[in-house]
Order: C-alpha cells, then sequence, then structure tokens
C-alpha cells in the first residue's frame, strides 16, 4: 500500500475511552441545549399577532431565494466591498467547517459501523484536509477582518448603546474556534510522524514547522495535544449551545427573516380591519411574529443607521436602535426564560422593568421609543435598503405612528393639515373649486375626465394644483401630454389628496377615506392608465388602493364611501409615473428631440417613491438625455438616494437638525459630484422633492450655486430650444 493510499489520520488520538464517551455526551448536551434554544425562540415569535401578509407561501421557493441571497452575500456587498469580502471568508468558511465535521461525524459514527471500513481515506481524505485547510483559512481570515473592522474605530457604526459584551464574546469565540482548529492540527502533525507528508494541510503544516523549529519534540506535541484539543472541543460545544441564546442565533434568525420577507414592504403597508384591532403599538403583544422576528435577525451592524437621512442629519433617530429597544423590552419583561433577561433595560425615553409596570411602546416621555424618534422618519425606506437581513423597519414604525395618531400626540402642523383634508379635501386648506387654475395660461384646454374617454387619467397632486413653483411644473408637464397628441383628463375638484404620506404618518382612517373616494371616482370614468405628477400618489394607487378591503367598511356610517368591491385587484389598470410615460413618447418620436437641444452640466436626485420605493431609475434619466444634457451622477444615487426630507409629514413639519437634508443632499450635488461647482441644474422627479430643494436653496446659501428644475421643465426647454 503506498503512502498516498493510506493517508489518514486517528480521529481520537491520545483520547481514551473515558475521554471519547464524555466528548460523545458533552455533545449530546450542547445539541439538545441548542434545540431547546431554538424552538423557545420560534415559540416565542408565534405569540407575536397573525401578520397579515402570507409570509410563508410558496415556502419551496422563497428558501430557494434566501439560500441565494444568503449565500451569494449579495446583501452583504451593498455600499461595503470590505464587509461584503469579510462576510463571505466568515461565511463560507464556518459553513465548509460544519459540512466537514458532519462528514467525519457520518464516517465514524454511521459508515464504519456498517461498511466496516472507512471512506476518510486515501485521496478523499488529502482533498478533505485540503478543503479545510483552505477555508478554514479564508474563515480566520474573515474573521480577523471582522475584528480589524470593529476595533479599529469604536465610534464607527457597529457601535451603539446596544454594544455590548456578548458582541465580543461573539467575535472573539469565532477567532479562537477558527486558530484553535488549526493548533489542534499542527500539534497532530508534529506528534504523529506518519502524517510529515501532509502537505495538503498546508496551513497545519506551516504551523508544524514552526512549532518544530521552535523545539517543540513528537513527545512533547503528544502531551499537550489532549489538552488542546479539549480546549477546542469544550469552546466548540460551548459555542453551539449559546448560539439561540445570544447575538449568534441571528445565523439563524436572520436566515428566516430573508426566507419571510415582502418584496414589497415598506411601498404597500399592511391593512387594518375596521376596528383598528392590534394594528397600533399599545403593547409589545400588539406586534406581528415577524416584526418580533426583526429584532432577533439583527446583527446591530448600523447599517440602516449609517443610510438613514434623519439620523445624518442630526434628527433623534436611530433606525437601529428602535429596533433594538424593542426587542430589549420584549426581553426584558418576558417571562421566558430563553428570550427572558430580566431586569431593567434602558429606553428612548425612560426605563421599561419586568415588576409588572406598564411603559408605553412609544410616547413623549418615558416609552420604549421617544415619539420624536417616529416624528423623525422620512419613510424614505433607506434603512430597509441597507439592512441585509431584510428587516422591515417602516412596518413597525407605521404601527407606531398610529399609537401615536390615536392618541393624538402628533404634531400641530400635522393636525392642521388633517383638518384641511378632511374639511377641503387638500393639504393646503384651498377650495377644491380652485383645484384646476393651475393650468390657467395654457393655450388649449383640459379634458374633464369624469365626462368624456381618455387614454390617461391624470392624476395631478396637491402641490402641482396649489404650491406656486409646482404649478409651473405641472402647466409642463400639460404641454408635453399635448405636443405628444396624448389623450389625457383630470378629475378636476373630485381630486383629492391620495393619501400616501397621510398614512405613513399613522392617519389611517382618512387614507381609507380618501382611497375609497378615489376608486369611486375611478369607476365613473373611462380611462385606459393612470398616470401621477408625484411618486408618492404613483406609489400608494399602484400598490396600495388595490389592497384596500372596502367591504370591512361597508358598513362604517364614518367612511364616506359606498363600495364593497375591490379596486384593481388584479392590476388591470396600468398606474405610471409620468416620466414612464413620456419616456415611451420620447421614445416613439412622438416628441421633436434630437438628443443636442441643451448643453446644460445637470445632476439628478432619484426620488425615494419612485427609486427605492419602486425600482424606477431609468425613465427619468432617458428623459435628461434625450435634452442633450450632460448628466453626472451624485455620489449617492439610484437605491442609495438621500431624501429630500420631505416624506412621512416632513413636507409639514420642522424639526431641530443641524442641517436640513435638502441642504445636504444639495451640497452633495455641487461638492461630492465629479463635475463639482460646474452643475448648473439640480434635476428632479417629484413635486414633494422640489418644494424641498427650493426651501433648502434658500436656506444652505445655494441660490446662486445650482438651480432646482423638474424633468418635465427641461423637456419644455429642450422643445423649446429645437423650434
Amino acid at each position: 500500500m503506498t503512502l498516498l493510499q493510506a493517508a489518514t489520520r486517528e480521529t481520537f488520538w491520545t483520547i481514551g475511552p473515558v475521554g471519547k464517551a464524555a466528548f460523545y455526551w458533552l455533545a449530546a448536551v450542547a445539541i439538545l441545549v441548542f434545540l431547546y434554544g431554538v424552538y423557545a425562540r420560534f415559540a416565542a415569535y408565534s405569540r407575536g399577532r397573525a401578520d397579515p401578509r402570507d409570509r410563508l407561501s410558496d415556502l419551496p421557493g422563497r428558501i430557494r431565494s434566501a439560500t441565494k441571497t444568503v449565500l451569494s452575500n449579495e446583501n452583504q456587498y451593498d455600499r461595503d466591498l470590505y464587509a461584503g469580502i469579510m462576510h463571505t471568508f466568515v461565511l463560507w468558511g464556518f459553513l465548509v467547517l460544519v459540512v466537514a465535521t458532519a462528514i467525519l461525524g457520518f464516517d465514524i459514527d454511521v459508515y464504519r459501523p456498517l461498511a466496516g471500513e472507512s471512506f476518510w481515506v486515501g485521496d478523499f481524505y488529502l482533498a478533505y484536509q485540503f478543503v479545510v485547510d483552505a477555508f478554514g483559512l479564508l474563515f480566520v481570515v474573515g474573521v480577523g477582518m471582522a475584528i480589524y473592522k470593529r476595533y479599529r474605530n469604536r465610534e464607527g457604526r457597529l457601535w451603539g448603546k446596544h454594544t455590548s459584551l456578548e458582541d465580543d464574546a461573539f467575535v472573539w469565540t469565532l477567532f479562537l474556534l477558527g486558530v484553535g482548529g488549526f493548533l489542534v492540527q499542527a500539534v497532530g502533525i508534529v506528534g504523529q510522524p506518519e502524517r510529515a507528508g501532509e502537505t495538503v494541510s498546508f496551513v497545519g503544516m506551516a504551523m508544524a514547522n514552526a512549532f518544530q523549529w521552535a523545539g517543540v519534540t513528537q513527545a512533547g506535541a503528544e502531551a499537550a495535544y489532549g489538552v488542546i484539543w479539549w480546549h477546542h472541543s469544550l469552546l466548540a460545544f460551548a459555542f453551539i449551545a449559546w448560539i439561540p441564546y445570544a447575538k449568534p442565533f441571528h445565523m439563524i434568525s436572520s436566515f428566516a427573516n430573508v426566507v419571510a420577507r415582502d418584496e414589497r414592504a415598506g411601498a404597500r403597508l399592511p391593512n387594518v380591519p375596521a376596528d383598528l384591532d392590534h394594528t397600533n403599538a399599545e403593547s409589545i403583544e400588539d406586534f406581528t411574529w415577524k416584526e418580533l422576528m426583526d429584532g432577533d435577525a439583527c446583527t446591530k451592524c448600523g447599517r440602516c443607521t449609517s443610510a438613514c437621512p434623519a439620523d445624518t442629519v442630526g434628527r433623534n433617530l436611530d433606525p437601529r436602535d428602535v429596533i433594538l429597544d424593542l426587542k430589549a423590552y420584549r426581553e426584558s419583561i418576558s417571562d421566558d426564560p430563553v428570550v427572558g433577561r430580566g431586569g431593567s433595560v434602558a429606553t428612548d425615553g425612560g426605563v421599561a422593568t419586568s415588576d409588572g409596570g406598564t411603559v408605553p411602546i412609544v410616547a413623549d416621555e418615558g416609552g420604549v421609543i421617544a415619539a420624536e424618534s417616529m416624528e423623525s422618519c422620512m419613510s424614505c425606506m433607506a434603512c430597509m435598503d441597507a439592512c441585509p437581513v431584510d428587516i422591515e423597519h417602516l412596518t413597525s414604525f407605521t404601527k407606531m405612528n398610529r399609537q401615536l395618531v390615536d392618541e393624538g400626540a402628533v404634531d400641530s402642523h400635522l393636525q392642521d393639515m388633517f383638518q384641511d383634508v378632511m374639511q377641503k379635501g387638500n393639504s393646503f386648506g384651498e377650495s377644491q373649486a380652485t383645484r384646476a387654475d393651475w393650468a390657467d395660461g395654457l393655450d388649449f384646454e383640459l379634458n374633464d375626465a369624469r365626462e368624456q374617454e381618455v387614454e390617461y387619467l391624470w392624476y395631478v397632486g396637491d402641490y402641482p394644483s396649489f404650491d406656486d413653483r409646482n404649478k409651473k411644473v405641472a402647466r409642463a408637464l400639460a404641454r408635453l401630454f399635448d405636443e405628444a397628441d396624448v389623450s389625457f383628463g383630470i378629475l378636476f375638484d373630485d381630486e383629492k389628496t391620495d393619501g400616501n404620506d397621510i398614512r405613513r404618518i399613522g392617519e389611517e382612517f382618512l387614507y381609507l377615506e380618501l382611497a375609497g373616494h378615489h376608486v369611486e371616482t375611478f369607476a365613473d370614468c373611462e380611462f385606459d392608465s393612470i398616470v401621477c405628477t408625484d411618486p408618492h400618489s404613483y406609489n400608494t394607487m399602484k400598490h396600495e388602493y388595490p389592497e384596500v378591503d372596502f367591504a370591512e367598511f361597508a358598513d362604517d356610517p364614518m367612511m364616506p364611501f359606498d363600495r364593497e368591491e375591490p379596486w384593481n385587484p388584479d392590476g388591470e389598470i396600468d398606474v405610471f409615473h409620468w416620466t414612464q410615460v413620456v419616456e415611451e413618447l420620447v421614445a416613439d418620436g412622438r416628441l421633436d428631440l434630437s438628443g443636442d437641444e441643451l448643453d446644460y452640466t445637470v445632476t439628478y436626485h432619484d426620488p425615494c417613491h419612485l427609486g427605492r420605493y419602486n425600482d424606477e431609475y431609468e425613465a427619468p434619466r432617458e428623459l435628461i438625455e434625450a435634452t442633450g444634457a450632460d448628466l453626472h451622477e451624485m455620489p449617492r444615487s439610484r437605491e442609495s438616494s438621500f431624501c429630500c426630507g420631505g416624506g412621512g409629514g416632513g413636507l409639514w413639519t420642522e424639526h431641530d437638525e443641524a442641517v436640513k437634508p435638502s441642504e445636504e443632499r444639495l451640497r452633495e450635488a455641487v461638492e461630492d459630484t465629479a463635475a463639482g461647482n460646474a452643475v448648473e441644474k439640480f434635476v428632479v422627479a417629484c413635486p414633494m422633492c422640489t418644494t424641498m430643494f427650493e426651501d433648502g436653496r434658500k436656506t444652505g446659501g445655494f441660490e446662486d450655486a445650482v438651480e432646482i428644475v423638474d424633468v418635465a421643465e427641461l423637456l419644455i426647454e429642450a422643445l423649446e430650444a429645437g423650434t
């Protein structure tokens, strides 16, 4: 028999029968403790409210998709190449080592007793050793990268109020396990001369040579092996048992969270029943099982916080802390020995205790979450987009906003806006009879979609209808439709506020009233598609109006609609943002553009509701390029775009912040964009963005630096230049 054919090693070298028995007993205990902990964790989620979404439909498909997401580490690479590489090394190293351990266990405990021989010999053994060394090295390097990233800057995004010793214990335990495995291997090579030719174990062999150079003898290695082996084994058993009870559980809960994700979370908020039963956040029991699992899935990586525009400009909002505060509170009041930690936990507004005291989930003072934190949220979904484990922050945030609205504890400006919408139908408090006055000065008449059939029913929106600056955008868009000979009409005084942001502020019933009014109005009109000026309107009409269960509110005398059927449940009516429609018109040659009419240097701001909410990034850019303008991307663009500050009620409120989001965004446009101060025009495609940036241009001192223009205005200028 050749050396190659005989290649193998004794698994329990120097470990006697008693040691082997103790090993298997401890392994069984560790696995049982692990399994019980995992069961208890998931059982705790079952005590959460039923989720309105069917999150387990097509479970095999969900598992396949989640497996691809997790194994590819695609979310980890988003915005952070270093973290992506680090996590890939750690994940794949860990998985390969676990699989390798399982293979060895199967050979020892199943195959050998049944077959009377081992397959862990010869070529297989050598290939096994090489793979284990290669991936074990990647694992150690990856964990080393994590340690460096964690400790090189203790003020970075990995540190916060929820950083604790368990974070240190987690990363150092992984490091000691990785290094310990190589140490066991190296000492074993020194103590077993027959393994001297095992060069495939290149890491272990290198360490063995170092030990021999340092004077470690065969006898010394044999004497030390048992101690080192037991140290490594006990640490591994302790880690396995610890997983469900601390941060390592994210290795399981994160995968489960990705499996249960809602692909359109945030863009479509969950519906509420007529009695608002458990849809507010009166207590932790009002949260759904998925919202509870979000807390355990959080790895404390801080990506959500670093992406959050509210946190960036100094508002009192840290998305990571909100999720972890809710988790900590749940654990502090739980009597479950696995989930609960007892004692007390510091909160945004006070102290939550486990002595039976009642602590409000969200309140101005003394709540688990400060009301100011929720008021600071712009509903931009940057946190959700940045999260690698698909935590749905906005769903929980909206639940808490509903609680504040239910208690009447919202900003006075928002209360005034609610009154205007309820009494007048618009957020400006203007007479609905003047809603179409923006069209004064056009040299053509607007069609009334209530009286004649049109191709496009154009939902103009509040700001293009009543705000002087945005009226110019509405007129520009009307001219574009007319120039392209589009059949379109508007609703005149039957058009009201769309309700998208009202819903995200937490005023669910007012949103339902508005949705009911509009779908009843739509039903009386004849049209092919709906086109919206505002991405906020586009989002809610496309994703949320079709999901309203009108039948549940049919008997409610407070609801000013008489409808029981859902509207557009199968998407037979297309809903568009205007840039999508006009981009097709340009592509079809229905607008006379040659592509070289303008020579401006411009940059473009992706609106949150058009980009992150609805993945529409190309249509506005195609239109800008169709004018001939030289487009330069900002560093934070597309899915990484930085919110203007107008979403989630920000348009109607004032905040204590170091700098306004709109000012920060304009600074980025003229300082951080490759074109720098050569940027002449800051192009937008959202009326709310226009309003916020015009304000930021004044307050931030950018009036002489850059001009705010809507894509529609840029197109009109190009058409005029070409005539």
